[in-house]
């Protein structure tokens, strides 16, 4: 099925109306726009391990995680000199994450297979991103975050949108307990909440905190996406550290459904007004040997 029509009808079926793509006027719209039109770079800065050169330039390397491995084969051997707890991910799409706390829970065998499914997919086909199709897949292990208490940080999820008189517009989601009772809740720059939740998840009874040091993470973010447009900036913050997760050009494949759905529109008017002028960044400053 042609890619157009692909998007065109999944919209349809997950958001519960026909997506305008000549004329963009929703969120999920300039989001498909984009899966069918991608920029250069945006393979480069979708890769996770190529990615880590940029981000070490921006705001430096103490906010990437650890890498542990990146193997060009996955063998017993390299099995072997993972520590007890590690996470495992592949670099050419979403969703390619296996948290491993203890080892021994797991096998050579078992990590594998699902590495082996991970590394012959692929992932421009699935949502038709078709800025995934360059990007050469690999594996690779880094370290497991958790915080004092021994707990998986909370996701945070930082829609960025530029900026206007009143300074950096940006909506954060945070996935809290994502691998127990998951909720998610949706804040602005000044950590009001919405009345909007993450995807599927329901919202928090009672509103999580703002991280540590909001003012630096928002610092942080700004300096790390200026000139890129709209970006999904991932990061995890365990005990105050901000460590970088991933840049995301088209979150949720434009079919994300928004509830309520008054959202959609609203955020696709912000696409409509950043002003081009703060898309500085020279493309070329990507185009650089990568893992792709």
């Amino acid at each position: 099925m042609p890619d157009e029509l692909f998007l065109w009808l999944s919209h349809r079926r997950h958001v519960g109306r026909f997506p305008n793509l000549t004329d963009p006027e929703t969120f999920n719209d300039f989001i498909l726009h984009r899966c069918l039109n991608p920029e250069p770079h945006w393979s480069v800065l979708a890769d996770k391990l190529a990615v880590r050169e940029f981000v070490a330039e921006r705001i430096g390397e103490e906010h990437l995680i650890p890498l542990i491995a990146v193997p060009e084969v996955f063998t017993e051997a390299v099995f072997a000199s993972l520590p007890d707890a590690f996470v495992m991910k592949a670099n050419h799409g979403c969703g390619y994450v296996r948290i491993v706390e203890d080892k021994r829970r797991t096998s050579f065998d078992e990590l594998n297979r699902l590495a082996q499914a991970w590394l012959a997919e692929d992932f421009s086909r699935t949502n038709r991103e078709r800025h995934y199709r360059p990007i050469k897949p690999r594996l690779y292990f880094e370290q497991l975050l958790v915080d004092g208490a021994g707990r998986i940080p909370s996701d945070l999820k930082m829609n960025m949108f530029g900026r206007d008189a009143a300074g950096p517009i940006i909506y954060a989601g945070v996935v809290s307990d994502r691998f127990d009772t998951p909720h998610g809740d949706v804040f602005d720059v000044r950590w009001n909440r919405l009345d909007l939740a993450v995807g599927h998840y329901p919202r928090s009874d009672v509103p999580p905190a703002p991280p540590p040091h909001w003012d630096e993470i928002v610092r942080l973010a700004t300096r790390l996406v200026e000139g890129l447009g709209y970006v999904r900036l991932d990061l995890y913050v365990p005990d105050g550290k901000v460590y970088f997760g991933e840049l995301t050009f088209t979150p949720g494949a434009g079919v994300f459904p928004f509830h309520p759905d008054r959202y959609d529109y609203e955020w696709g008017r912000l696409f409509k007004t950043m002003s081009e002028a703060d898309r500085s960044t020279d493309p070329n400053e990507f185009q650089q040997s990568s893992h792709a």
